[in-house]
């Protein structure tokens, strides 16, 4: 994939092992874009943007090219969060060659509540007013939720001339949690968003919480899309627990007719289990963890394993549960060397 982008920017981070770093890079996006790695350089594409970062010295020389001013700011706030997350505690200097936009980030929309409702006793509906949901159609299926504090009028996030985002801070602090966009009414400008209810003695659940009490009317934003792209194969093998089942059930909504869609799903039991509708022709197997043996781990991991070995290599292999489970799954098919455009392997929880 080489395509020629209008738009450009660069910048440079400072950091001590910035081979390090950048080994971190592209082994997180191997799974979101196309890499291509030689040596201390890296070339990272998507259909939206080209990034390519090399090492010199104790720098990474970072040039981001896409084919919109907005898609450079939003690619430039991505890039930088991933680099903070990696530095951890190591200090970062990034640096870029023009100042960031400092009103608010270019893919932030207001959105507004327009009703909450219980899918299966543990899965919570939320569909929320959109302005414009044009940009969630297809593509990214990730959104980033920002919910204000009750009661007071929302102060949305800005960006740092370092290209992160300017979180509002004390009383104007956001809640913020990424979930998947379950559908896209395009017919009434909303979008659905499915969050699973977790309650545990002594855990908070913040997110689970909001989406517990939300009301008509409340006003939030989201910041994306970004992350999770829709699968593009014949065939397709998905496989995940609850809170890769709105993720599940969008992609089986939405791939072509002609497709063989096999899914295994792990619930908690019979109840939670979702009817999922699709042009393409469906297999789904439900594990029920009320009917495993108490402190019993591993049930899905195993089932997805033992599902892979009769996988061919074009069949697209999509998973996304708790972190052991899919490094589980992936140390599965490292020896099988899959085109890595073939498979989309991802944590969304980890067990604690």
């Amino acid at each position: 994939m080489t395509t020629a982008h209008a738009f450009t920017l660069s910048g440079t981070g400072r950091i001590n092992n910035a081979m390090a770093m950048l080994d971190d890079i592209c082994e997180h996006f191997v799974e979101h874009a196309e890499v291509n790695r030689d040596g201390a350089a890296a070339v990272f594409e998507s259909e939206e943007a080209r990034v390519d970062i090399a090492v010199a010295d104790d720098r990474l020389l970072i040039a981001i090219a896409c084919e919109s001013e907005e898609a450079v700011q939003a690619t430039r706030v991505m890039l930088a969060e991933h680099l903070f997350y990696f530095a951890g505690d190591e200090p970062l200097e990034l640096t870029w060659t023009n100042s960031a936009r400092r009103d608010r980030p270019a893919n932030l929309h207001e959105a507004t509540v327009v009703s909450a409702f219980n899918v299966t006793p543990r899965m919570r509906r939320l569909v929320i007013a959109c302005e414009d949901v044009q940009p969630f159609i297809g593509g990214d299926m990730h959104v980033r939720v920002l919910v204000p504090p009750v009661d007071r009028e929302p102060v949305w996030p800005g960006i740092h001339d370092n290209g992160r985002i300017a979180w509002p801070t004390g009383e104007d602090t956001l809640l913020a949690r990424v979930y998947t966009i379950r559908k896209v009414d395009v017919e009434h400008s909303q979008l659905w968003i499915d969050v699973f209810q977790h309650p545990e003695p002594g855990v908070e659940t913040p997110g689970a919480d909001f989406a517990r009490d939300a009301r008509p009317g409340q006003r939030l934003a989201l910041l994306g899309p970004g992350g999770g792209d829709l699968p593009s194969a014949q065939t397709i093998f998905l496989a995940g627990d609850e809170t890769a089942l709105p993720a599940i059930a969008r992609i089986a909504a939405e791939i072509p007719s002609g497709t063989q869609l096999k899914a295994i799903i792990e619930v908690h039991d019979e109840a939670e289990e979702q009817a999922l509708s699709s042009r393409g022709s469906i297999e789904v197997e439900w594990l029920h963890r009320s009917t495993y043996p108490s402190d019993t781990k591993g049930v899905l991991a195993t089932t997805i394993c033992n599902a892979l070995v009769d996988v061919d290599a074009q069949t697209f292999v999509w998973v996304a549960c708790e972190k052991a489970d899919v490094r589980t799954v992936r140390k599965f098919l490292a020896p099988k060397q899959r085109d890595r455009k073939l498979q989309y392997l991802a944590w969304y929880w980890e067990r604690t």
